[in-house]
């Protein structure tokens, strides 16, 4: 071996990895590069006067590992849409370079939540947008707490990683938990009942303390939603309300009504993706609920109201998803560090 030898196989990964970060992600890229130890690949996005897009990457990727980062979101100056044909496009152009292997880092993935049929002849979006990915040459999806993870798993027929949220999160939250006389963890619904659970299951571990539980119950009556009863006690407790997205805010704020009025002293909200509609303005405002935590796989750039900025953290997930691009291109597991 020579002197200026790679030591160790991860590191000839690093030195051939190219990690392409799209428009609306390359502030969330570069801080992933230099926790990689590598600088952003370059690529060109152009767009032509009719909208039609150009993408290309302005560097060889022949025989190389790639990793594309695009958090498919709307943000102000590109629909979802837009980010969705802008990817699909760009992969194409990396296959068509021969790269080695193409990965999509999608911390967050549009239509993830329309992944079953609730209507006569309703599309199955999640499923034509994974078709859409791998006809392009995708090898592999990763993304950040989607809805349901088994219709994710199932919807792709190329590798899909799931990253819980939990992992990212627990570590930000535990600290100002650790002199609460009681904590409860509570899902909005009971369809998010195990996404809470698992939760709480970390929480405990980091904790080292026994965590309790509860769920509300999310009736809807012509469209609109309705008070439902709390299942669990909360009376003297801080609570942490944790589910995947925050978009108006309606139900986040129900359960913390509901949890206040059940004598619970805190109530924080927990979330992988804080979309915040503009309606959130006003709802995340309500006194009830004491702070937001979520990570900043969407900037919260709808959010005007400073009664709810005041309330809002945002956690840096590119040291998450570093290591779990290093796992992915060293070999190493992904379950032993989320579940570690």
């Amino acid at each position: 071996m020579t002197d200026n030898a790679p030591n160790t196989f991860e590191e000839t990964v690093m030195d051939t990895l190219c990690l392409f970060a799209l428009a609306g992600s390359r502030d969330l890229g570069r801080r992933i590069a230099a926790r990689l130890g590598i600088e952003p690949a370059c690529h060109e996005e152009r767009r032509f006067e009719d909208g039609e897009h150009k993408l290309r990457p302005l560097q060889s990727v022949r025989g190389r590992p790639v990793v594309v980062l695009s958090s498919l979101h709307s943000d102000p100056d590109l629909g979802v849409n837009d980010k969705i044909m802008r990817l699909a496009l760009f992969c194409g152009a990396l296959r068509d370079a021969s790269a080695r292997e193409i990965t999509l880092l999608l911390p967050y993935l549009a239509y993830a939540r329309k992944d079953r049929r609730t209507k006569p002849r309703d599309p199955v979006s999640l499923r034509y947008l994974a078709a859409m990915l791998e006809a392009v040459g995708a090898d592999r999806v990763v993304t950040l707490e989607v809805h349901n993870p088994a219709a994710f798993q199932n919807a792709f027929r190329i590798v899909t990683e799931h990253l819980p949220a939990a992992a990212l999160l627990v570590p930000h939250v535990a600290g100002p938990l650790r002199q609460a006389a009681r904590i409860v963890v509570v899902s909005p619904d009971t369809g998010g009942y195990k996404r809470a659970q698992d939760f709480r299951q970390r929480l405990e571990r980091s904790l080292g303390r026994e965590i309790d539980s509860a769920f509300v119950e999310k009736l809807r009556s012509g469209g609109e939603l309705q008070h439902g009863r709390l299942v669990g006690d909360v009376k003297g407790a801080t609570v942490l309300i944790v589910d995947d997205l925050i978009v108006t805010g309606r139900t986040l704020i129900h359960a913390a009504r509901t949890c206040k009025q059940a004598g619970a002293v805190q109530v924080t909200a927990v979330a992988a993706h804080g979309l915040f509609d503009a309606s959130a303005n006003a709802a995340l405002a309500d006194t009830a609920l004491d702070r937001i935590v979520v990570s900043d796989s969407v900037p919260p750039w709808r959010l005007e109201n400073p009664a709810v900025a005041v309330k809002l953290e945002t956690v840096d997930s590119s040291p998450f998803f570093a290591e779990a691009v290093r796992r992915i291109h060293a070999d190493e597991s992904l379950n032993d560090w989320l579940d570690g």
